[in-house]
């Protein structure tokens, strides 16, 4: 993820990350390394801000957290966290993993999390999410809603986690109505992916020449420019991680909502070493019902909805995992 807040000069840089070096020693306050997107990107990154913030007001005690500006810098930032002895240290994203290996290795006594993300380590949480589940949830909303029976997703950057996101979607979508069409768009294959809302917006006006009349977009800060479309096309769209709802209501049929602030709110209070997975029965991921979208939800299709919840969590419906089974392979 990228944004012109975070264009920062080498110097203003240099000055953030040596700030790290500057606090006090033998911190016994939790950090957290924000992904490429920042912090306010309302959305993934956001959700883990807000987890963070909810740890302060609950305990009354500060935290270290850092917004990289290019991808080099996590391990330096988490390298310069923990010689100040701040634990444990959070890594939000999949893509920090090698940074918190490293790190976690070189500092045994710390603790480590990560969300989205397997690091096996003695000192190490972490944290992962059944997608699959919270998507298809809202592929059926998207197919009971779409009125041209074409649905669409718009995804960040084309890796395994976000295919897993558009494989639930599809298989929501089919379960809801077997005859659906859906178009699927990824909008890069670099981390910038997920801060292009110009592209999004782009991708979402295309599917919508088509046809199209919903849309999901899990691509973190680029889904911005896909909500902003789908509003002046008079469209649907469908947010994610965050509760979106509130953006433009109206248009935001509803929001997958990823857990993250919880799961990191959870990691800041205290890590276990090895994995927590965080499904519909954990209630690490869900879909979202507000004052903003309960008039485009009716009772009848929400009742649907919270069927197919039961029947999953029962494991009455088996939803695929992209990056597990064989499954809506691409």
């Amino acid at each position: 993820m990228s944004s012109a807040r975070h264009a920062l000069s080498p110097l203003l840089v240099a000055l953030s990350v040596c700030s790290l070096m500057a606090a006090p020693a033998a911190r016994a306050e939790p950090g957290v390394v924000y992904d490429m997107g920042g912090k306010f990107d309302k959305s993934f990154n956001e959700a883990a801000y807000n987890g963070m913030e909810k740890y302060k007001k609950d305990t009354g005690k500060g935290y270290v957290d850092f917004e990289i500006a290019n991808e080099s810098q996590r391990e330096q930032a988490m390298r310069r966290m923990a010689q100040k002895g701040v634990s444990p240290i959070i890594g939000v994203g999949f893509s920090q993993a090698s940074a918190i290996e490293k790190t976690a290795k070189e500092f045994p006594k710390l603790q480590f999390g990560i969300i989205d993300m397997v690091v096996k380590a003695p000192n190490v949480e972490s944290v992962v999410f059944k997608e699959q589940e919270g998507s298809f949830l809202v592929g059926m909303i998207a197919a009971l809603s779409s009125k041209t029976g074409k649905v669409g997703f718009i995804g960040g950057m084309d890796i395994p986690l976000i295919r897993k996101f558009q494989c639930g979607y599809e298989q929501g979508a089919r379960y809801a109505n077997p005859k659906v069409e859906v178009t699927g768009n990824m909008t890069g294959t670099t981390p910038a992916a997920w801060g292009d809302p110009t592209r999004g917006g782009e991708l979402a006006k295309a599917q919508f020449a088509k046809g199209v009349d919903v849309i999901f977009a899990a691509a973190g800060g680029t889904g911005i420019g896909v909500y902003q479309a789908a509003k002046d096309a008079g469209k649907y769209a469908i947010g994610v991680d965050s509760n979106q709802n509130h953006l433009h209501p109206g248009t935001m049929l509803t929001s997958m909502v990823k857990r993250v602030d919880v799961a990191v709110l959870n990691l800041s209070q205290k890590t276990t070493p090895g994995i927590t997975v965080l499904g519909l029965k954990e209630g690490g991921v869900d879909y979202a019902m507000d004052t903003h979208n309960a008039k485009l939800i009716g009772a009848d299709l929400k009742k649907k909805v919270d069927a197919a919840k039961a029947d999953i969590i029962a494991g009455k419906i088996k939803v695929a995992d992209y990056m597990a089974d064989n499954a809506c392979k691409y």
